[in-house]
């Protein structure tokens, strides 16, 4: 009996479709789970050096 119904305009509910449409193709696109932070690295170098900069160096280094 005490609650209050807050009345949206038509502009504003058009506004939220929108957003959750593009939420929806942003996430089709770009999964939530593929945050780079929950991404396992299974090659630490590829931290230091993305693929596109082709192969990292090499740490070896030669005794002398």
């Amino acid at each position: 009996m005490g609650q209050i119904v807050a009345f949206a305009s038509k502009s504003e509910r058009e506004r939220v479709r929108l957003i959750r449409e593009a939420r929806a193709i942003y996430d089709s696109i770009f999964p939530p789970g593929d945050a780079i932070g929950d991404r396992p690295v299974s090659d630490p170098a590829r931290l230091i050096q993305p693929d596109w900069m082709g192969p990292a160096p090499s740490k070896e280094t030669s005794g002398g």
